[in-house]
C-alpha cells in the first residue's frame, strides 16, 4: 500500500481525536466533533482548517505577468500588487487544468495557489508551456503549511488575540502580519462563503499558531464541512463541477474568464466556439421536493429521459433542504423546469433553481 503524505499539523489531528481519511494523497481530518458542529461554528462563529495539502507555485522574473496571463483566465494585468484573482488553468480544448488563486507580489513575481490533488499536474503543465518566456517557475508546496480561519467573527477574535488591525485587507487582497510572534502572508480569501483568511508561512511556525488556535477556542473544523461549506457557497470543487471534461462556460464560470480583455489565454479559441456554437449543457442549482439527498453521480431525468447527473448534493445543513448543483443538458437548464432524481431507484421529484444557495449571507464581502 502506498503511503500517505502527512501535514505538518499531522500528529495534531491525531491528538484531537479527528476521523482521519484519505484526500488528495495526504491522510487529513474529515472531522473532529461531527460535521454538523463544525459546519456551524463557520456559519455562525468562526472555525479553522488545517489545508497545508494546498499546492504553492512561484512564477518570477521579468515577464512573469505575460506567462500568467497566458496559462489563466482572468486578467492579472488589472490587479495592484498585494491583490488576488480567482481563475482557472485550461487545457487547448477549454477544459479545466486546475482553479486556483494567483497573488499579484510584483510585476515580476506571482504566487499561485493550486488543489492538492493537481500538484504535479499543474507544475508540469506550468513549466511545459513555460519556454520561450524568461521566467522561473519553483514548485514550493513543501516550504509552507497554511490554516484557513473562518466565519463572520474571524476579524474580531484575531484582531484581539494578537492585537492587531486586519481592516486594511480587504476581500481578495493579501498582506504581512505578525501572529504568535512570526510574520506571515495572509488573504482574506476562502473556500466557505464566509468572510475569513487563509495564512500562510514556516511549517513550524504554522504549528505553533494552530495551538495557539486551540487554545484560544477557535472551533478546528475537518475536510467534511469544508465540503458542505463551500457547496452551499456555490464554488465549485475540481472533479465534480470543473475537470479535464468539463470547461468554465458549462461550470457557469464565465465570470472568471475575461474574454475581452486578457486575448491570448491558452484555451482561448475553444471557449470562444463553445459560447458561440456549442454549449450543450451546464452546471446549473437543484431542489428536491422530498427529503431524499441527490448524491454526487445521482442522474437526473426529464420526462423519463436521462438529461443529467448530480455533481455535489446534500441535505444543505443550514437550509435544511435537499439540494444539489448538477450538470444538466439543454434545453432543460431554465429555473423552474420539473426534473427527477433516481435515488435508490426511486425517481425523486425536484425542480432547477438558482445556484445562490446562500445570497443572503454574502453581504461582507462588500467591505
Amino acid at each position: 500500500m502506498e503511503k500517505m503524505n502527512t501535514t505538518p499539523l499531522h500528529q495534531d489531528h491525531i491528538d484531537l481525536g479527528a476521523k482521519m481519511v484519505e484526500f488528495a494523497g495526504f491522510h487529513m481530518p474529515i472531522s473532529y466533533s461531527s460535521i454538523k458542529e463544525e459546519h456551524e461554528a463557520v456559519r455562525q462563529n468562526v472555525g479553522m482548517f488545517d489545508v497545508s495539502h494546498m499546492g504553492e507555485i512561484i512564477i518570477e522574473g521579468a515577464e512573469a505577468e505575460a506567462f500568467v496571463n497566458y496559462i489563466f483566465t482572468n486578467d492579472v494585468l488589472t490587479l495592484n500588487d498585494g491583490q488576488i484573482n480567482y481563475g482557472m488553468m485550461l487545457y487547448e480544448s477549454g477544459t479545466v487544468v486546475d482553479d486556483l488563486l494567483v497573488y499579484k507580489m510584483s510585476s515580476t513575481k506571482y504566487f499561485l495557489v493550486v488543489n492538492a490533488s493537481n500538484v504535479d499536474k499543474d507544475f508540469e503543465h506550468i513549466l511545459s508551456h513555460a519556454k520561450g518566456y524568461d521566467v522561473a517557475v519553483s514548485n514550493m508546496s513543501d516550504a509552507y503549511a497554511e490554516i484557513a480561519i473562518q466565519g463572520p467573527k474571524t476579524e474580531k477574535r484575531l484582531s484581539e488575540m494578537f492585537d492587531i488591525d486586519l481592516s486594511d485587507i480587504s476581500f481578495f487582497h493579501f498582506g504581512y502580519k505578525k501572529l504568535n510572534g512570526h510574520m506571515f502572508l495572509v488573504s482574506r480569501t476562502g473556500y466557505t462563503g464566509e468572510d475569513g483568511f487563509e495564512i500562510y508561512g514556516d511549517p513550524d511556525e504554522v504549528v505553533g499558531l494552530w495551538r495557539r488556535f486551540i487554545k484560544e477556542g477557535i472551533t478546528p473544523c475537518g475536510l467534511g464541512c469544508r465540503d458542505t461549506l463551500r457547496f452551499e457557497a456555490n464554488l465549485p470543487l475540481y472533479g465534480h463541477e470543473i475537470s479535464s471534461e468539463i470547461t468554465p462556460v458549462e461550470a457557469g464560470l464565465k465570470y472568471f474568464v475575461k474574454l475581452k480583455t486578457n486575448e491570448n489565454f491558452l484555451g482561448r479559441s475553444a471557449l470562444e466556439d463553445q459560447i458561440e456554437n456549442h454549449l450543450t449543457r451546464r452546471v446549473v442549482g437543484l431542489e428536491l421536493e422530498k427529503k431524499a439527498i441527490p448524491r454526487a453521480g445521482y442522474k437526473v431525468f426529464k420526462d423519463g429521459k436521462e438529461i443529467g447527473y448530480i455533481t455535489t448534493g446534500y441535505l444543505s445543513i443550514s437550509l435544511q433542504k435537499p439540494i444539489a448543483l448538477a450538470m444538466i443538458n439543454r434545453p432543460h437548464t431554465k429555473k423552474g423546469t420539473r426534473v427527477e432524481v433516481e435515488i435508490r431507484n426511486k425517481l425523486i421529484p425536484g425542480y432547477i433553481r438558482d445556484k445562490k444557495f446562500l445570497k443572503e449571507r454574502m453581504d461582507w464581502k462588500e467591505k
